[in-house]
């Protein structure tokens, strides 16, 4: 154990330009080692001293009011053992949305700074949009690594372009190429978590054969084996571990043991919750006395105004979210009893983050089984959810809340995800540990602070100097300042004067215990007027000192305190990237459509070979709102069985595949229907040429065509697809060729389902001309 020190920041003394210079032998050379001085080695780079251990975490779509640590309904001891021992952090902010705060977290700087207005999949060619991260905005990682920091990131990567992501690379913006000497996670938004497409490092994972197999805790149990390997290995030496769980994204999807612990417990509803997590609130001291309930939000109904059935499964959407973040809570507290294990324990520094932005209302009004559906623009509707109740967080659904339910996971504030104008979207609580630094353990600190805060934090902590150059190139300033000082201090004033938001046109600014709010559009609604204007938003304004969850709107009182702030909101923006606005919805999801960087290039041919797999959707050709064709050159025995080649998973795509020796071809409309076009009889042995050909209608987005199944020429089945996915597939799946990475396209097989004939070749080709007007 490290011995206690003052409490003061380490002395940052680390260079300002990394690398370090290459080694050079600086002795007397002669013409043979015996006259020369003895050889000398480069050293390996040591840490500044008594630089801390740092682990990492950060939650996805957590409500400020969720967890039981700030007030909420869903228990989390993990939160409450790291609070009594460390800090609590009630006026931390994110992005409301997890690409950008994300970059923000690992940068130091604005979320559009780092060109990460929004996530990866909806990227634009501007500078703050195209999600590029640019080489001048160095990582955490990076920077820790190059001075002495052994360095993990385990989890979700969602910072890594979309066209960057098949095995063909680059790879310098995966997490190993982001200063991250271990990776094992996933590379997308969000991932089905009982059948989920892993990589360590840059290698696809093998499914698990574990029938209780759970991504959370295969993220918990890697973290773990880590951090142990490292320690064990170079004991001396620090480590910096980012943790960063799937959960509490959708799909909310958790074993049924968790489930079962929550039965009854949310039958009071939504609104009778933000009631009741208030007053908790208040008790725990993580709001003000006097604060606040801010009213519904726009467009939500009342629990009272639903009907039974509706009160019945929505209960049971919150139970199974409940049972998914309990799980999760637990799984980090796992994490830390391992470290708490490690020698040097007591000098670790714990950051536990309770999500990336508010909870989730991308569920929609009546709740989803497949949040596929909202990215494609479609709401669900309650009744058809009602069916299957009892399914709802298993493997067999995509399945998310309503977004009232997300809404009470924000008490007291208004709002949700994606609404960074108001602190539903953005205020998220921050718990620090570190039993050999902090004195005022079970403390409180309500400073203003913003996610960019802490990497200017972590490098004061540890004694790093940000470089002003990093692997050649000019660093931007980091825009983010340092916390430290609130350790020691509690009534310590904050130094952020001004912070900027804006995230799909919801707009906000804080400046000097002001806060100027403009929401833009509901989240709940995938559609948007694309005759929207920014200068017709209504502005609010609230004095935050007078009113913790911005109950109060103020505009009318002080018009010229909020034009003062409108005004700053614009040098802002325009200092950070912001401009241009834009307010496009999910047509962005669409890559083809929005013009971005891909593989395929203006190819309409691609052929596959056995051992494709996960071919993420932007290294595909664009098969969506047009014709196309897949061809199958296989070779069979009797009876041949499995997956010929597949896109996309159980939220959307298609699969060919022979069931009992029958070609089979099913096409996945966003988990609703699964019209599948099957031959009668089982095919010869041999070779054989499989053709499925569609035939698009033409005339806009979505809709319909002809399908016809070939074998060697014949036609063996036909049929009608009324309706096709418009904007994506699926959310985190890619194409397989010889098996069924990830989850079923069709649950009427086993998973991997392997095929057990040859397959030559696979190719596939779309058919532009036949589809043009559709995908325009």
């Amino acid at each position: 154990m490290a011995s206690k020190r003052d409490a003061k920041p380490i002395t940052a003394g680390t260079p300002e330009t990394l690398p370090r210079p290459d080694f050079h032998f600086t002795g007397e050379v002669g013409r043979t080692y015996l006259d020369s001085d003895p050889a000398q080695f480069p050293q390996p780079v040591q840490p500044p001293a008594g630089a801390p251990n740092i682990v990492l975490i950060l939650l996805d779509d957590v409500g400020f009011g969720q967890f039981s640590t700030f007030g909420g309904g869903v228990p989390s001891p993990t939160m409450d053992r790291l609070a009594a021992e460390g800090l609590r952090y009630n006026y931390f902010h994110t992005t409301a949305l997890c690409s950008p705060t994300r970059a923000a977290l690992i940068t130091g700087r604005n979320h559009h700074s780092t060109s990460f207005a929004g996530i990866t999949e909806l990227a634009t060619g501007y500078d703050g949009y195209c999600c590029v991260l640019p080489r001048s905005c160095g990582t955490v990682g990076e920077v820790l690594r190059q001075n002495g920091y052994m360095t993990a990131w385990v989890g979700k990567n969602h910072n890594t372009p979309t066209w960057e992501l098949s095995a063909a690379g680059p790879f310098d913006r995966w997490a190993n190429g982001l200063g991250f000497d271990y990776f094992y996670g996933f590379n997308a938004g969000d991932m089905n978590h009982w059948n989920p497409l892993l990589f360590e490092n840059r290698d696809l994972v093998p499914a698990s054969d574990d029938p209780d197999y759970h991504l959370t805790e295969d993220l918990a149990d890697r973290a773990i084996a880590w951090v142990r390997k490292a320690k064990s290995i170079a004991p001396d030496k620090p480590y910096f571990l980012y943790v960063a769980p799937g959960a509490t994204h959708a799909p909310h999807q958790a074993p049924q043991s968790w489930i079962d612990q929550f039965k009854g417990q949310f039958d009071m509803g939504w609104d009778a919750y933000r009631e009741q997590t208030l007053e908790r609130q208040k008790k725990l001291g993580v709001v003000p006395k006097d604060t606040k309930l801010t009213k519904r939000s726009p467009g939500l109904p009342a629990w009272d105004d639903l009907n039974a059935d509706q009160k019945r499964l929505y209960a049971r959407m919150m139970e199974v979210f409940a049972a998914y973040g309990a799980q999760v809570d637990a799984a980090m507290g796992r994490v830390i009893d391992a470290v708490k294990a490690l020698p040097d324990a007591d000098n670790t520094l714990i950051i536990y983050i309770a999500g990336d932005n508010g909870s989730s209302a991308e569920g929609g009004l009546e709740g989803s089984l497949n949040e596929n559906l909202f990215f494609n623009g479609f709401p669900e509707k309650w009744d058809d959810n009602l069916k299957v109740i009892d399914e709802l967080g298993g493997p067999k659904h995509f399945n998310h809340f309503p977004s009232s339910w997300a809404h009470a996971m924000n008490t007291p504030f208004q709002w949700t995800k994606q609404v960074a104008s108001h602190f539903g979207g953005t205020r998220n609580p921050m718990i620090i540990s570190w039993p050999e630094r902090i004195k005022d353990k079970g403390g409180l600190r309500d400073q203003f602070l913003h996610v960019i805060d802490l990497v200017p934090t972590i490098y004061e902590l540890c004694g790093v100097t940000a470089p002003r150059e990093l692997n050649g190139i000019e660093q931007k300033d980091i825009e983010g300042i340092s916390f430290a000082f609130t350790f020691d201090d509690a009534t310590a004033p904050t130094r952020r004067r001004t912070q900027y938001f804006e995230l799909g046109c919801n707009r906000g600014l804080y400046h000097d215990g002001w806060m100027a709010s403009a929401p833009s559009f509901a989240p709940w609604e995938p559609n948007r007027d694309e005759n929207w204007n920014p200068d017709s938003q209504v502005w609010e304004l609230y004095k935050l000192d007078e009113d913790f969850s911005q109950a109060n709107d103020l505009a009318g009182k002080h018009p010229d305190k909020l034009r003062q702030l409108q005004d700053l909101w614009w040098v802002e923006a325009s200092k950070y990237n912001v401009l241009p606005l834009d307010w496009r919805a999910v047509i962005r999801m669409n890559a083809e459509a929005m013009g971005r960087p891909s593989l395929v290039g203006k190819r309409t041919k691609a052929t596959y070979y056995e051992g494709m797999r996960a071919l993420p959707d932007a290294a595909c050709l664009p098969m969506l709102n047009k014709s196309w064709t897949i061809t199958a050159e296989i070779e069979v025995g009797e009876n041949a069985q499995g997956m010929i080649v597949t896109q996309g998973g159980s939220e959307g795509g298609y699969g060919l595949y022979l069931r009992d020796g029958k070609p089979t071809f099913v096409y996945n409309y966003l988990g609703r229907e699964r019209p599948t076009f099957a031959a009668d009889a089982p095919l010869p042995k041999g070779r054989t040429t499989l053709v499925v050909e569609f035939a698009y209608d033409g005339g806009g987005m979505g809709k319909g065509g002809n399908v016809t199944l070939r074998a060697n020429g014949k036609p063996v089945a036909s049929g009608r697809l009324e309706q096709t996915v418009p904007i994506q597939f699926s959310i985190g799946e890619g194409l397989d060729v010889g098996m069924d990475n990830g989850s079923a396209v069709d649950w009427t097989y086993q998973l991997p389902f392997k095929f057990t004939g040859r397959i030559h070749q696979v190719t596939v080709e779309i058919h532009p001309e036949k589809g043009a007007k559709a995908a325009t």
